[in-house]
């Protein structure tokens, strides 16, 4: 059984702040040794996992790790009541309503983490759990802020015997891959622009007087604790499940709950780093000064980048109510009812799932359209489909490996569980995932001094003459 282990960690949050820095490590880490000091997990051994999250997203994801063969030792969550199906489904596995109490007692015995929490935990979570030796998987979005994500960044690179990886799940399929190899092809020419469209509205601007009532905390629920290293502030129903997001204090706004999801493709085939510069167009009476702690009803964020071989390339994001201005490829002018960012449940159901969220990628010489997670639903402009390509034996060979799994859900917990065991990295560990997650939020931070194109400078890691954006980028944490 391959273990690491942690010295015990204070429990009392009192203590937990007191003797704790942002990015420094609450206790000492023993060396791991087991196959001649590699750190891995041998082959033949189950995967052993502790789980901070039990509800919601984190529970799907620990019924797909389980599915992927991995044993879970204890479970945590800080919401009994949300939590509750999870810990009947696991009768007789330790459940912790703290993490670091979690860690203090079956640390040693695991050999990764779940991280499956609201945005505001993840950064304090994942440097803690990879400085006492623990694989990590985390959900998304990674950090709340940049200097978060640099956080886990550098305790990712003090422990590179240590797996990583993000939950952005669509990384891992194989429409990814498709996309990557049609554009390398040359299907559309050379990719020049992406609209990006998200319709999803994240912001209680009508409801923030719910946040000057009083409200009793639900039974079950540790408020202090669910909070955690953010400043505290009294409960309200709107904060939470899910709704978290909508919150500028808890959440990243749309951009940063799916760019992970609908950039990724781009990011990964185009090679793109940092954007060269930012710009944040509102939609609505949304102001900072007034609205400031959530979100806008509707943004439109504009990035230029640089791609890997140095051509310029913008990519456009519509969130919410901006989502009616997406540009309309020649395409639906004869069939809007087709256009993604209007169509219709009934018509969406039928091309996928229901959902709308997708994008199209410009190139010289075509356009492409795909869904939600991992270019998925891929087709070039007009209707050619992955299928159709394939029977017309017009499909690019195949150039990057494809991960296994049954379905595309399978993929990201067996490429996680195969890394661990030694197997090839993932695709999307926190490296990469990381750069794309920052690339969000300064997107996120740019909202606070909209209308302007902000200059991002890439040495001092902040924007020019911006200093309300820049406020963003490292919020207040009681680390």
């Amino acid at each position: 059984m391959l273990m690491a282990t942690c010295g015990k960690m204070k429990t009392s949050r009192r203590a937990f702040i007191r003797n704790s820095a942002s990015t420094i490590a609450l206790f000492s880490i023993a060396p791991r040794h087991v196959i001649a000091g590699s750190g891995l997990t041998p082959p033949s051994e189950t995967v052993t996992m502790l789980a901070i999250g039990a509800g919601g997203r984190a529970a799907g994801d620990i019924f797909g790790l389980e599915k992927a063969g991995v044993r879970f030792l204890a479970l945590c969550d800080v919401d009994r009541a949300r939590s509750a199906k999870t810990r009947q489904e696991h009768e007789g596995v330790p459940f912790f309503g703290n993490y670091r109490a979690m860690l203090d007692k079956c640390g040693d015995k695991a050999d990764a983490v779940l991280i499956g929490t609201p945005d505001h935990w993840h950064a304090r979570m994942a440097i803690d759990c990879l400085d006492c030796g623990k694989h990590v998987m985390c959900e998304k979005p990674l950090a709340q802020t940049v200097r978060e994500m640099d956080g886990m960044l550098a305790a990712a690179k003090r422990h590179p015997e240590l797996v990583t990886q993000a939950m952005n799940q669509g990384h891992a399929y194989d429409t990814i891959r498709d996309f990557r190899e049609w554009v390398e092809a040359g299907l559309i020419g050379d990719v020049t622009e992406a609209h990006i469209w998200c319709p999803a509205v994240y912001s209680f601007m009508d409801e923030l007087g719910e946040l000057d009532k009083q409200w009793p905390v639900p039974e079950g629920l540790d408020w202090e604790e669910w909070q955690g290293p953010v400043p505290h502030r009294p409960y309200c129903p709107k904060f939470l499940p899910g709704v978290w997001r909508f919150w500028t204090m808890y959440g990243t706004n749309t951009l940063g709950d799916w760019s992970c999801h609908l950039m990724d493709p781009l990011f990964w085939t185009l090679g793109l780093d940092m954007p060269e510069s930012v710009r944040a167009d509102i939609y609505g009476d949304w102001r900072a000064e007034k609205h400031g702690l959530t979100f806008p009803k509707g943004v439109k964020t504009t990035f230029e980048y640089k791609t890997r071989d140095g051509r310029p390339f913008r990519l456009v994001w519509f969130d919410g109510i901006a989502c009616r201005d997406v540009p309309k490829p020649a395409l639906f002018h004869d069939a809007p009812e087709l256009f993604a960012p209007t169509m219709t449940y009934e018509v969406a159901k039928r091309r996928r799932d229901g959902m709308t969220n997708g994008a199209f990628v410009y190139g010289t010489k075509g356009v492409i359209e795909y869904g939600h997670h991992g270019a998925n639903y891929l087709r070039m402009l007009p209707d050619t489909t992955l299928e159709r390509l394939r029977a017309d034996g017009g499909c690019p060979k195949e150039r990057y490996p494809r991960n296994r799994g049954d379905s595309p859900d399978d993929k990201p917990f067996n490429e996680f569980v195969a890394a661990v065991k030694g197997g090839a990295r993932p695709g999307s560990d926190f490296a990469y995932a990381g750069m794309m997650t920052q690339c969000a939020l300064t997107g996120v931070a740019a909202l606070f001094d909209a209308g302007r194109t902000l200059a991002w400078n890439a040495q001092k890691a902040v924007f020019d003459d911006s200093p309300a954006a820049n406020a963003r980028l490292a919020l207040p944490r009681l680390f």
